[in-house]
């Protein structure tokens, strides 16, 4: 199958601001781009692209004076099959980790690790460790947080989430990724875009969205707190230790959000 990504993304400023910006598809996923994935801006100003520790792709540019529109499209092959479910995959003990893992067993600016041990042993302590353990906390953060776009705070830590019980996909993803660090499993926080493929469509899409990956059997998995349910279609731009690391935009300078639009579609041949 093949899906067509794109968005549209203003910013009004006042002066010229030098900005960050994660919106490329992640190199994992070049090879399935059909043709040239293309960002654009208006006005146009150059954008210097890098990579950053993660291996994400990153554009720095300088915003001019009155703002800039973001505007991006790409044309991405997909298998249409549904994440990945192993349920015979292994937790490696802690010691057996490459030592590029370990980084996701530490605590991060919105996974308190430290806040979380007690509760996540005191929850999880008796699950079969592996795949199981990781199924466990999702289904136990599926069912404990409510979500609802209103409830969205971009100062929101994991444990805040387990505590308010309130959150967007990124506070699940927090909150269940945290957990498996305490209980010994690295994971790690993932953005990028899923549409309503496979299922039916939501009243009030997004179609950027988080989740989360669990090393386990010397490879990466994909799990999603929100959701619960292996999807179709999911086309990662970026990954780190939390939603600090894979911001959409960072902006150096006071800068006012003025429209933001994201579309994930199907393709249907004719």
């Amino acid at each position: 199958m093949q899906i067509r990504v794109g968005f549209e993304i203003t910013y009004t400023a006042a002066q010229p601001t030098p900005m960050v910006i994660m919106l490329s598809i992640h190199p994992s996923r070049y090879a399935d781009v059909v043709g040239t994935e293309r960002i654009l801006t208006e006005p146009d100003v150059p954008i210097g692209l890098y990579r950053d520790g993660f291996g994400n792709v990153c554009g720095r540019l300088v915003a001019p004076g009155g703002g800039v529109t973001f505007r991006g499209n790409a044309l991405v092959r997909d298998s249409g099959l549904p994440d990945l479910v192993n349920p015979a995959a292994q937790q490696l003990p802690v010691e057996q980790l490459p030592d590029d893992m370990l980084l996701y067993l530490m605590p991060s600016r919105y996974c308190e690790t430290d806040k979380l041990t007690d509760i996540a042993w005191s929850l999880f302590g008796n699950s079969q460790p592996g795949w199981a353990r990781v199924q466990a906390i999702t289904d136990f953060v599926h069912h404990h947080v409510t979500f609802g776009y209103q409830h969205a705070h971009h100062m929101k830590s994991a444990h805040d989430v387990y505590e308010s019980r309130t959150g967007v996909c990124r506070d699940f993803a927090h909150l269940a990724l945290t957990f498996c660090r305490c209980m010994g499993i690295p994971a790690r926080y993932c953005t990028g875009y899923l549409g309503d493929i496979g299922v039916p469509p939501d009243p009030a899409p997004m179609d950027f969205s988080g989740w989360f990956e669990v090393y386990l059997s010397g490879q990466w998995y994909t799990f999603d707190a929100r959701h619960n349910t292996p999807r179709i279609g999911r086309i990662l731009m970026a990954t780190g230790r939390d939603a600090a690391d894979v911001a959409l935009t960072t902006s150096f300078g006071r800068m006012t959000l003025a429209k933001f639009v994201v579309v994930t579609d199907e393709v249907v041949a004719a």
